[in-house]
């Protein structure tokens, strides 16, 4: 089991980066006119040239504390860090799906105000398989250490 969980957990190494380019939405102001694609990393270029504060906030909730949860959590799995730490890098994951959260509420708010049009992307999917598979991760892992 703990097997299983080390390589689903390596994984998302390499399945964040994807999620973080991979198209979260496709948002257009009209119908006539084309869909734009948003994603992680566009929101935010976008978000640093209009506010700061903010991009780091993104910054820090989508793409740092999800890849930092990851890395402490393989490092769990190889027994380079203590299982101690394993409740904070639990939370710290899960203020990733914060961001997941935010998304899903300014997609509603957009479809609600009917001025422009707005399409879910593959992304958006990906991203909250991720951070929902590295919240099962670390859930399992406390069991999958105690049995190895």
């Amino acid at each position: 089991m703990l097997n299983v969980l080390r390589i689903a957990n390596l994984a998302l190494l390499i399945l964040f980066p994807i999620a973080w380019f991979a198209p979260l939405l496709h948002a257009g102001l009209l119908p006539i006119f084309g869909l734009s694609e948003i994603s992680v990393i566009s929101g935010m270029q976008a978000l640093w040239d209009s506010d700061v504060a903010l991009a780091l906030l993104v910054t820090a909730f989508a793409m740092f504390a999800p890849y930092l949860k990851t890395i402490g959590i393989a490092l769990v799995h190889f027994e380079l860090l203590k299982d101690k730490t394993l409740p904070v890098l639990s939370w710290i994951g899960k203020l990733a799906m914060a961001d997941v959260f935010l998304i899903a509420l300014y997609i509603v708010l957009f479809k609600g105000v009917g001025i422009g049009r707005i399409e879910t992307g593959w992304g958006l999917y990906m991203f909250t398989a991720c951070i929902l598979a590295s919240i099962v991760i670390s859930a399992l892992t406390p069991q999958a250490k105690a049995k190895a």
